[in-house]
């Protein structure tokens, strides 16, 4: 088991689905740091589970409870310890998992790894509940990064087949970004709210679930950050995205699409504007090299479905060594994009908490 994230921002993440709590530990918080916990909690009700008929009726407050590093509004230095308690869960509806392999899931896959030793109730270490201190990490790195002027949002790109507008990748503005963060469907077009909620009622009456993609943008960071090879803004950004069960794709900028350009347009031509370098376009999504240029940081990350379903799929019994069928019961998500956004912010800034005290390890060295 690899728990932990990080040189500088460090993390430890631990607990199950059904345990009796899970949490992060943070190390690398600066002495003094202010820390305000109301915009902790304001982030965890983001992602809190059973709040939109998008979500599992699962109902978890989701409170953080700081049992060390922080007094009196601020950080200690010493590491800073949030613990979420568990306090809504049905391990019956998981009995018959300890054989049966879930399709979509870790179950195999785990079962292997930990010699069949792995808490199976709700997912246990491999569940989207250990997103929950994901996102106390993530609030904590995103005060960080606000005190240097950087501010982080995202909104459902698509949902199933139905698109949301896209971001402008030149001009992203702050403010429209924390807009973006006081809505539990946070859209650009708010006219694709009603599809795409029908989407997902379609396929929970189907006994399925629908994924979607999720854009995020970073705006504010200077250019000059990020460590190549290894430590490129890229790389450090997905490995993050990546820890986040539900992630399969992750692009910046065009991604994909840029594959299909000529360099004429896929360049971002530079120019100077108010005595400061910029590009008339971000086709690269605020990064060439594996270093930051100053544009906003655009990235887009795509989330398969929820695969706990009442449908009938086959899969194994591993007790019996035979095929056999399974259908999920529980409480699941029809579809996790709306609460995965802050899941994705907080991978987001977390990547960059990293990525600028590295930076500044790096220039204090020099």
């Amino acid at each position: 088991m690899r728990g932990s994230f990080g040189q500088h921002f460090r993390l430890t993440i631990f607990g199950e689905s059904h345990g009796d709590a899970i949490g992060m530990v943070i190390d690398g918080i600066p002495a003094g740091t202010p820390l305000d916990e109301a915009a902790i909690a304001r982030d965890m009700a983001r992602r809190a589970p059973g709040l939109d008929p998008t979500a599992t009726s699962r109902k978890e407050p989701d409170r953080v409870r700081i049992v060390s590093g922080l007094f009196e509004g601020r950080a200690t230095g010493t590491p800073l310890c949030g613990l979420i308690e568990n306090t809504n869960t049905r391990s019956g509806d998981y009995a018959q998992l300890r054989a049966k392999m879930r399709p979509g899931h870790a179950d195999y896959a785990g079962h292997v790894k930990y010699g069949g030793y792995n808490d199976p109730r709700g997912g246990g270490h491999f569940s989207g509940r250990i997103t929950a201190p994901l996102v106390f990490a993530g609030a904590v790195a995103r005060q960080l990064l606000a005190a240097k002027g950087i501010a982080i949002g995202a909104h459902i790109a698509a949902i199933g087949d139905i698109a949301d507008d896209p971001l402008d990748p030149v001009c992203i503005r702050a403010d429209a970004l924390i807009r973006l963060q006081q809505s539990r469907f946070p859209l650009l077009n708010p006219a694709k709210e009603a599809p795409m909620r029908a989407a997902v009622e379609a396929a929970k009456a189907d006994l399925d679930s629908v994924g979607g993609v999720i854009e995020c943008a970073a705006v504010g960071v200077p250019a000059g950050i990020g460590s190549p090879f290894f430590g490129s803004v890229e790389s450090v950004v997905s490995q993050l995205l990546f820890s986040v069960p539900a992630v399969k794709a992750v692009e910046f900028g065009d991604g994909m699409a840029i594959a299909q350009k000529r360099a004429s347009d896929a360049n971002d031509a530079m120019h100077y504007e108010n005595g400061c370098v910029t590009c008339l376009t971000n086709h690269n999504g605020g990064v060439t090299g594996g270093i930051t240029n100053g544009m906003p940081i655009v990235l887009r990350a795509a989330v398969k479905p929820t695969p706990s379903i009442a449908r009938v799929q086959q899969t194994v019994d591993l007790m019996t060594a035979e095929n056999t069928t399974l259908s999920i019961a529980g409480r699941h998500d029809p579809c996790i994009v709306p609460r995965a956004v802050v899941v994705i912010e907080s991978a987001l800034a977390i990547a960059l908490c990293e990525l600028m005290m590295d930076n500044a390890s790096t220039r204090a060295m020099q």
